[in-house]
């Protein structure tokens, strides 16, 4: 399997090769590169698409040690230099989308352009830290129970067709202290709204009408705040995990875009 020793991590990532364009996706939290199966078959026949699992995730085999999603934007960015890939659009979930986001302002010069899926740049809201720390520490400490585990598929995917696997995924986790340094990255991210207008790469924001993790006044700050944000498609119906979940709503307008730059 193939993995690259970045940053002190073994990254697991997944390359469909080619010519095309390169477009890489980080996935969100709890989640792993198989949530973007459905964009990558899509893809694949014109673009070259790397998937990868971050930190504390999938099949990375992480440190355990203290980061942040700047340090993931690192990690995406040197990933790129291991497949030696200059220039590329990159396409986050969520948590990937924070980075996404990070790796623009650290080197524009390396972003073509952004797909932001159900993500937002500011601080998790106080409302929700607690909440979600309480859910994080308690699957820690004492594993999964079935009613935390459909909470948890509730705030992230919200689709009785999509929770069984991930949950099914969750439930192996074998050792659960994994969750703990990107949980903590998670909840204690910076805030930078107030940095968007730097990043002038064109960017596509797409948001799930029904997404409770980061409601949709977050992705309109976003796309509002961005240099050169080329619209906001507003997923019907989808939750938090929009791409997963409804792809036939989402893919239509990535390939749209990605055939605009």
């Amino acid at each position: 399997m193939p993995h690259a020793t970045i940053n002190g991590q073994q990254l697991y990532f997944e390359d469909t090769g080619g010519s095309g364009q390169a477009i890489i996706l980080s996935h969100g939290f709890l989640m792993d590169h198989e949530m973007f199966a459905a964009q990558v078959a899509a893809l694949a026949p014109t673009y070259r698409v790397i998937s990868w699992d971050q930190r504390g995730f999938g099949r990375t085999v992480s440190d355990g040690a203290a980061f942040s999603y700047w340090d993931s934007a690192r990690d995406a960015l040197a990933l790129l230099d291991h497949l030696h890939i200059e220039r590329a659009v990159l396409g986050g979930m969520s948590q990937g989308g924070y980075l996404s986001l990070r790796a623009a302002l650290l080197a524009p010069q390396r972003v073509q352009a952004l797909v932001l899926i159900d993500t937002q740049a500011g601080a998790e809201a106080a409302d929700k830290r607690g909440a979600y720390r309480q859910l994080l520490e308690g699957w820690a400490q004492h594993g999964l129970s079935d009613e935390v585990a459909a909470i948890i598929a509730q705030i992230i995917i919200d689709s009785p067709a999509h929770n069984a696997p991930w949950i099914a995924k969750w439930k192996a986790l074998a050792d659960a202290s994994r969750l703990i340094a990107p949980s903590n990255c998670l909840l204690d991210r910076d805030d930078i709204v107030a940095r968007l207008p730097e990043i002038t790469a064109p960017a596509l924001v797409i948001h799930g009408t029904r997404d409770h993790a980061i409601e949709m006044d977050r992705a309109e700050t976003l796309c509002r705040g961005l240099a050169d944000c080329r619209g906001l498609l507003r997923v019907e119906g989808a939750g938090h995990a929009a791409n997963l979940t409804h792809p036939e709503q989402v893919n239509p307008a990535l390939l749209g875009f990605l055939q605009s730059l």
